[in-house]
């Protein structure tokens, strides 16, 4: 049986998320497989790849053929270099540590302990000017019910 070792696709639409497998070459992409020996996330940076060395090392040992991707990635991880006796390829990048949450809290606590705790920082004209405005709105519309009277009582008496 011609066995391979190949990406098995998980993940949504444009959210792929791969499993390094080995598995017979009939078989699906993403089939039934004989082993799971990886990990590989191409959308995280840098990108996420975990190998199980000793288990790449048995089955290219006993003859799995990589395809192209996983080839490219067992010459990242320097698997590759080891199973033909090259010497290793410069480390893979790793992603920095997050910081803590707890403190990045309490430095975000300190920083706006620190300011000025006087009053607001916007100025509150809007609100006269909102003010000003209805009361505008208000003489407008008396003005015109006083016209409307006056118009409807020389109706009346003329009429």
């Amino acid at each position: 049986m011609a066995v391979k070792i190949k990406l098995k696709r998980l993940g949504k639409i444009r959210s792929p998320h791969y499993r390094i497998i080995v598995a017979d070459s009939r078989t699906r992409r993403d089939g039934r497989a004989i082993e799971e020996i990886g990990l590989y996330h191409p959308v995280q940076n840098p990108s996420r790849i975990e190998v199980d060395s000793e288990r790449v090392q048995y089955w290219l040992g006993v003859g799995a053929q990589p395809t192209e991707p996983v080839a490219a990635i067992l010459r990242v991880t320097g698997d590759w270099q080891k199973f033909k006796g090259l010497p290793a390829p410069e480390p893979m990048k790793v992603a920095e540590p997050k910081a803590d949450k707890k403190a990045l809290f309490e430095a975000a606590a300190k920083e706006s302990a620190d300011e000025p705790k006087g009053g607001a920082t916007t100025p509150k004209a809007k609100k006269a000017d909102k003010a000003e405005k209805a009361d505008k709105a208000e003489k407008a519309g008396k003005k015109a019910d006083e016209a409307e009277k006056a118009e409807s009582s020389t109706e009346t008496t003329g009429a």
